[in-house]
């Protein structure tokens, strides 16, 4: 995974760099959105690792399926990742995109796991206490794990907040055992 991601990273960030010059990353977004469903549909995926098919077809074929959806700019992303070898990284490219987007608009996205589904008061005042703490807006996905017996569990980029009763038992066990 970690392989895919540093391959696709400079594509993303050139894609980027046009996209912030250019004033077009909502169009950018869009783009790269739609070209990767393209890559995702079992059919293209089937053409694309298809060794009967040539280049030259395959940037073609995907090309007149995005149609008018793809600017040039986007079409030459295509026919360089064509030219590559590279399309299976289509939709790595696309998330290194957004969070690029997300890092320069100030967006933080957090991962919420909660022993039990949270109410909404609840959720709008952790929310407001993460972006307090990383001074920056948060974009919350929750999800629910009955394993953690009780309270949270907060995953924002690299930092875990672990204030779950699972994670303060396996802290205590480790601390005896020591």
């Amino acid at each position: 995974m970690a392989e895919i991601s540093t391959i696709a990273r400079p594509y993303a960030v050139a894609a980027y760099q046009l996209a912030k010059e250019h004033k077009a990353l909502a169009k950018w977004s869009e783009m790269l959105a739609f070209a990767t469903a393209v890559s995702n549909d079992a059919q293209m995926q089937a053409y694309v690792q298809d060794p009967k098919v040539v280049s030259s077809q395959l940037q073609t074929s995907f090309l007149a399926i995005c149609g008018d959806r793809l600017n040039e700019q986007g079409q030459n992303l295509i026919k360089v990742l064509v030219e590559y070898n590279r399309m299976s990284i289509l939709p790595a490219i696309a998330d290194a995109f957004e969070e690029l987007k997300a890092q320069d608009e100030g967006v933080l996205d957090a991962q919420i796991i909660a022993a039990a589904k949270p109410s909404a008061a609840e959720i709008k005042d952790l929310v407001k206490r993460l972006e307090a703490k990383f001074g920056k807006k948060v974009e919350a996905v929750i999800s629910v794990d009955a394993e953690l017996i009780g309270g949270v569990k907060i995953i924002v980029g690299d930092t875990v907040i672990d204030a779950s009763v699972k994670g303060q038992l396996q802290n205590l066990a480790y601390a005896l055992s020591a």
